[in-house]
């Protein structure tokens, strides 16, 4: 189905959403639960749940949390959710402070998220979102960067237990997706794409184009570095370089994507430069990409992103909107209620006025051979990964 009548007919879509993904609240902290109900308050607004149906999460079961995190670590998390006073398997530092009721908020995350990808398995709907998902730096036997269970990996171990054969997984946060690439590292039905800023100026430190998978899965894990600064122009014309080219080639089942948005020039935890018109564009070319490799199955998760205010309620309102088949122009204005209601509640920082920012992104095509930092970063890519998937990484029609 092409771009354009999607834009006139919509798409089967499904939001899994619950106000009691707010509980996963670790107080003063950049990973503010406010940044969902912000972003559903201004869908709603929009009209944009009009467009696709919202249906609850349900909490993941024990079995299910063991295909992803030990035994001990997931008693560790129980503990943590009584024990103020708790540390110990990433959990009591600054990155994951303990809360009362973190077990639980948590395993309602992951259960949303693998309801929300069975929901695209069994089909019952096109497309899913869960924007509370997405938390991907949780390891096995710890949290770590703001994530306490792997959502994304207990999604793609239930896709596969439900008999997808071949998983791809697209991951745009602004920071490396190492927890689930280390899940898959040596599984050759699932193939990892994450790109993020250099891992050598920012968290969590790995994510370099040589990390290519293990064993029979080399070639799975596909990582693009970007540098400091790439703007809308530059990340696009680095994603159009590597993800349509890999996707293709591996041939999934179904899309899996996380689409943080700490990739905003004002992120106060991270330094690329997109616009909400430039993430908006990421999430075009998403869409396209599920309807062209997977027959349309896409499973789209949040992630982080900590412009509470100005960034995230706008981005991932694009997101909702675009799994719906119905995008928001961006040069409308953001409902007068929506800033209302912030008022009410004490907010008193400037807010944005429109859904976009003004730019329309113009990504030159990518041609072997440059020298900036951003070029060779592709290329760095390209050639460590495209070789293992039967692509010639210096033709760009790759």
């Amino acid at each position: 189905m092409g771009s354009e009548s999607r834009r006139a007919t919509g798409c089967d879509a499904t939001l899994v959403w619950g106000p009691d993904y707010l509980h996963y609240n670790f107080g003063e902290h950049p990973m503010a639960p406010i940044r969902l109900d912000l972003t559903v308050s201004l869908s709603r607004s929009l009209g944009v749940l009009d467009h696709l149906a919202v249906i609850e999460p349900v909490t993941a079961t024990e079995s299910e949390l063991l295909t992803v995190h030990s035994p001990d670590y997931l008693d560790a998390v129980r503990r943590a959710s009584t024990d103020p006073s708790y540390l110990g398997h990433g959990l009591g530092s600054d990155d994951n402070p303990v809360f009362s009721g973190m077990f639980d908020a948590a395993a309602l995350i992951a259960g949303g998220s693998k309801l929300a990808a069975l929901q695209v398995w069994n089909g019952h709907t096109r497309h899913a979102v869960n924007i509370a998902g997405g938390l991907h730096h949780a390891m096995r036997d710890s949290a770590a960067g703001f994530c306490v269970i792997n959502d994304v990996v207990v999604a793609i171990r239930a896709l596969l237990e439900a008999g997808a054969q071949r998983v791809a997984y697209v991951d745009i946060d602004v920071h490396h997706g190492d927890g689930v690439q280390a899940a898959f590292y040596d599984d050759p039905r699932v193939l990892t794409i994450s790109i993020h800023q250099d891992p050598r100026t920012l968290y969590p430190g790995t994510g370099l184009a040589g990390e290519t998978g293990r064993g029979t899965a080399e070639g799975t894990s596909v990582n693009l570095a970007l540098p400091p600064a790439t703007s809308d122009d530059g990340w696009l014309r680095a994603f159009n370089a590597v993800v349509p080219g890999a996707v293709t080639a591996f041939k999934p089942d179904i899309l899996v994507t996380q689409c943080g948005c700490d990739t905003h020039h004002e992120d106060p935890l991270a330094d690329l430069s997109l616009t909400v018109d430039g993430q908006r564009a990421a999430y075009a070319a998403l869409h396209q990409l599920a309807h062209q490799v997977a027959d349309g199955k896409w499973l789209a998760l949040g992630g982080g992103g900590y412009g509470v205010l100005r960034c995230v309620p706008r981005t991932w309102t694009h997101l909702i909107a675009e799994v719906s088949g119905r995008p928001v122009d961006p040069s409308i204005e953001i409902p007068h209620s929506w800033k209302q209601s912030l008022r009410q509640r004490g907010v008193t920082a400037k807010l944005p006025e429109l859904m976009g920012e003004g730019r329309q992104p113009q990504p030159q095509q990518w041609l072997p051979g440059g020298e900036s930092w951003l070029d060779r970063s592709i290329w760095a890519t390209r050639d460590a990964s495209f070789p293992l998937l039967g692509l010639d990484p210096s033709d760009p029609r790759d």
